[in-house]
C-alpha cells in the first residue's frame, strides 16, 4: 500500500472511532482530521454508501432512513442521506416493489455546508446515527434479491380508487367528498372480496406481506390510530412503533396499497377539515390549542373506524358464502402479525381532551364519508 493510501485509511479509521464514542468532543476532533485531508473524501462517501447498503439487509428502507434523519438531525443531514441513497440504489438493475416510489420522493435540493469542517461534521453526525440503528423485521425483498417479473402499470381497481380519493381531496363540498370516499372504501371492500373468491376457488401459495407507513409529527399517535382504523376495516393489522415513528401494516398484497392510499387521503381530508374548524374557533375568539387538534384527530379516527368497518361488513354480507374465505384470510394475517411481532402491547393516548376538538373531529369524519382501535406497540 502506498504512503498516500495509508494516510487516507488512517484518517478514516481514526475519524470513524468517533462514531462509537459518547461525547461530541471526539466528533469535533474527527471532523478536524477529515477537513484537513481532502484525499479522504472518496473513501468517506464509499463508507456512507456501505452503511446504507448494510441497513437494507437489516430491514430498513429509504423512507425509514429519511424519517429517522428528519426526526433526529437537520435538513443538511437529510440532503446528504438522500444523495447516498440515490447513489447506492442506482447500481441495481431493478428495485423491489415500492422502493422506487420512495426514492422518487427524495429531495436532494440544497447546497453543501460552506466549509470543510462543517461538511465533515454533518457527515459524521449522519454516519453516527446510521451505525446505531437496530435491525428491523424485514417487510419485503432488499435490493439485489431475486424479484418477480415486473408488472406494467397498476391494477385498474387501484387506479379507480386513486382517482376517487383525489377528487375527494380536491372538492370544496363536504357531501361530495363523503360520497367519493365512501365509494372508494366500497371498491376496496369488493376488491378484497374478489381476492377471497379467487383464493377460495384455487388456493395459492400467497401469504400475507407487510409495508411500513410513517406517521409524521405532530400528533403521531392520533395518526397511528387513524391508520389502524383503516387497516382493520380492510382485513389488515397495524402495529405502531412509537420509537421510530411508523406503523407496520400486515395484510395480503392486494389490500396493502389501497390501505395506504385511503389512509393518506383521509389524513389530507382530516387536516383540511381541522384547519377549517380552527378558523371557526378563532373567529369565535378562541385561540388554537394543541389539545383541540389532538382531540379532533382522535375523534376523526374514532368515527371513521366505525364507518369504514360498517361498509366492509355490508359488502361482505352481500355474499355470505364467502365469509369463511374472508375469515381464513384474516386468520392468516393475524398469524403473520404474531410471527413478526410476538410481543405487542396496547397503550393509552397521552393527550389533553378538548370537547370542541372532539366534536369537530367527529363531524369531519362523518363528512369524509365514511370504535377506535388502540395502536399495538412492538
Amino acid at each position: 500500500m502506498g504512503r498516500e493510501g495509508y494516510g487516507v485509511s488512517t484518517t478514516i479509521e481514526k475519524a470513524f472511532e468517533a462514531l462509537y464514542a459518547s461525547d461530541d468532543g471526539s466528533l469535533d476532533t474527527a471532523a478536524s482530521l477529515l477537513a484537513a485531508d481532502p484525499g479522504a473524501d472518496p473513501e468517506l462517501t464509499r463508507r456512507g454508501e456501505e452503511f446504507v447498503r448494510t441497513l437494507w439487509v437489516r430491514g430498513w428502507q429509504p423512507a425509514d432512513l429519511v424519517r429517522m434523519a428528519r426526526r433526529e438531525l437537520a435538513d443538511e443531514h437529510v440532503r446528504l442521506l438522500t444523495g447516498l441513497i440515490r447513489t447506492e440504489t442506482a447500481g441495481y438493475g431493478r428495485l423491489p416493489h415500492r422502493w422506487q416510489a420512495q426514492i422518487d420522493e427524495l429531495d436532494t435540493s440544497g447546497g453543501r455546508p460552506a466549509d470543510r469542517f462543517s461538511q465533515a461534521t454533518t457527515v459524521l453526525e449522519l454516519y453516527r446515527l446510521l451505525v446505531r440503528l437496530p435491525r428491523l423485521d424485514a417487510v419485503g425483498p432488499v435490493p439485489g434479491d431475486a424479484l418477480p417479473a415486473a408488472v406494467a402499470g397498476e391494477p385498474r381497481m387501484l387506479t379507480r380508487i386513486r382517482a376517487l380519493l383525489a377528487k375527494a381531496e380536491a372538492t370544496g363540498y363536504p357531501e361530495e367528498a363523503e360520497a367519493l370516499t365512501a365509494k372508494a372504501q366500497e371498491l376496496m371492500a369488493r376488491h378484497s372480496l374478489d381476492e377471497a373468491t379467487l383464493a377460495a376457488g384455487a388456493p395459492s401459495p400467497e401469504t400475507p406481506g407487510a409495508i411500513r407507513i410513517g406517521a409524521e409529527p405532530p400528533y403521531e399517535q392520533a395518526k397511528a390510530i387513524l391508520l389502524d382504523a383503516v387497516a382493520t376495516a380492510n382485513h389488515c393489522r397495524a402495529v405502531w412503533n412509537e420509537t421510530y415513528g411508523f406503523s407496520t401494516v400486515v395484510g395480503f398484497e392486494a389490500d396493502l396499497d389501497p390501505v395506504e392510499l385511503l389512509y393518506t387521503s383521509l389524513l389530507v381530508q382530516g387536516t383540511a377539515a381541522m384547519t377549517r374548524a380552527e378558523a371557526e374557533q378563532r373567529a369565535g375568539g378562541r385561540k388554537r390549542t394543541k389539545s383541540f387538534r389532538q382531540s379532533f384527530l382522535l375523534a376523526y379516527a374514532n368515527r371513521l373506524g366505525a364507518r369504514l368497518s360498517a361498509t366492509s361488513r355490508r359488502v361482505a354480507a352481500e355474499t355470505p358464502t364467502l365469509l369463511p374465505a374472508l375469515a381464513s384470510r384474516e386468520v392468516a394475517v393475524t398469524a403473520r402479525t404474531d410471527e413478526l411481532f410476538p410481543e405487542t402491547r396496547t397503550t393509552r393516548v397521552r393527550a389533553a381532551w378538548d370537547e370542541a376538538g372532539w366534536t369537530h373531529g367527529a363531524t369531519a369524519a362523518d363528512k369524509a364519508g365514511l370504535h377506535p382501535n388502540r395502536p399495538h406497540l412492538p
